[in-house]
């Protein structure tokens, strides 16, 4: 069936803490009345990413096309989970003219690709693009190495350089299966930092790719769609550290919840949050919390040590005003420290 034929699907990889929820919302919030699916996976069994996409209130993606798949990895659960959630979309009475994924920030995209020959829905869709959304500020901090320019040393010295860091490992896979790069956060870099990360990004990408500057996922909606990649008919392409492994695991990273009590004011909790960042290894935060005397939910969100908040919604009538944050970390890091330290 020629590509024509078949439901695009743009794919969104990103690290944890990239912007690819922020990007997601945008493509929403400016369909131009296309009407949009929306599949997000999550590390963890809280759902914040699809609560953040559900509160957008966009007409063209209502609530129920905006499917989450939680506590477990898309690369890791095509079978079971992300195939019947597609199958699911496409077989709607009015399905969706564009489905956009939007992976866990620990996912490899190349799995998921191949995913799209899988007989069951090979002649109905096709990888419009895979999208790499890239926090600049964490890659010119030197988050995704250990030591940036010994990584780089070793690499021009050595290129089948097996890679002993994790959070690297991931980045690479999800850059070397992209079409193309979103450079994200780009107004918390200098001139410097935004040509050296463009730098490095280019080194790692196995073919042309184009690398666009964004501000909280503000990029053009066509860019965004319409890259007309056929990914999966492409995927020599895109080499992966993983492609000798029969399966792919996340055993170098944890994930908890810390049921939060109300705080008086969002500063209360953004200081046990620096607390906790600066004195365990804390990857990424992400829930919502209720704030004494505020009628809002306030959504929380910290990548290191940066740490944002706003408020995003009214609480739903009837539901609990319970706040509840989501952990990503290092696997090893002392869970009970760290929920004393944020939730008291």
């Amino acid at each position: 069936m020629s590509a024509l034929a078949k439901v695009p699907c743009t794919i969104v990889t990103g690290f944890l803490g990239a912007g690819k929820t922020t990007l997601v919302r945008h493509v929403l919030e400016n369909a131009g009345g296309r009407r949009l699916a929306v599949i997000v996976n999550e590390f963890g069994d809280v759902g914040i990413d699809g609560e953040i996409l559900k509160s957008c209130g966009i007409e063209s993606c209502s609530e129920d096309s905006i499917v989450e798949l939680a506590n477990g990895c898309l690369c890791c659960t095509v079978a079971d989970d992300f195939v019947p959630a597609l199958t699911g979309l496409l077989d709607r009475p009015s399905p969706p003219e564009h489905i956009v994924i939007e992976t866990s920030g620990l996912a490899l995209p190349k799995p998921l690709v191949k995913a799209f020959n899988w007989p069951e829905i090979a002649s109905r869709v096709t990888v419009d693009g895979v999208v790499a959304v890239v926090d600049g500020a964490a890659v010119a901090a030197g988050r995704f190495a250990d030591n940036p320019e010994a990584v780089a040393r070793q690499r021009a010295a050595d290129q089948s350089l097996d890679h002993d860091n994790p959070l690297e490992e991931v980045f690479e896979d999800q850059l070397l299966c992209a079409d193309l790069v979103i450079l994200n956060k780009a107004d918390l870099m200098s001139n410097a930092e935004r040509e050296a990360v463009t730098g490095e990004i280019g080194k790692t990408l196995p073919r042309v790719v184009k690398v666009v500057e964004a501000e909280n996922g503000q990029v053009p909606i066509d860019v965004l769609l319409g890259l007309s990649a056929e990914a999966e008919s492409d995927l020599a392409s895109r080499p992966s550290h993983h492609d000798l492994e029969g399966e792919h695991d996340h055993d170098d990273f944890d994930t908890f919840i810390v049921d939060l009590p109300r705080f008086a004011s969002p500063q209360a909790l953004v200081e046990r949050m620096a607390k906790a960042v600066e004195l365990h290894d804390v990857l990424r935060m992400k829930g919502f919390v209720d704030i004494d005397g505020k009628p809002m939910r306030l959504l929380v969100q910290g990548v290191g040590a940066r740490i944002q908040h706003h408020y995003d919604r009214k609480w739903a009538a009837g539901q609990p005003r319970r706040g509840r944050l989501v952990v990503i970390g290092e696997s090893g890091f002392d869970k009970d420290a760290i929920r004393a330290l944020i939730a008291g």
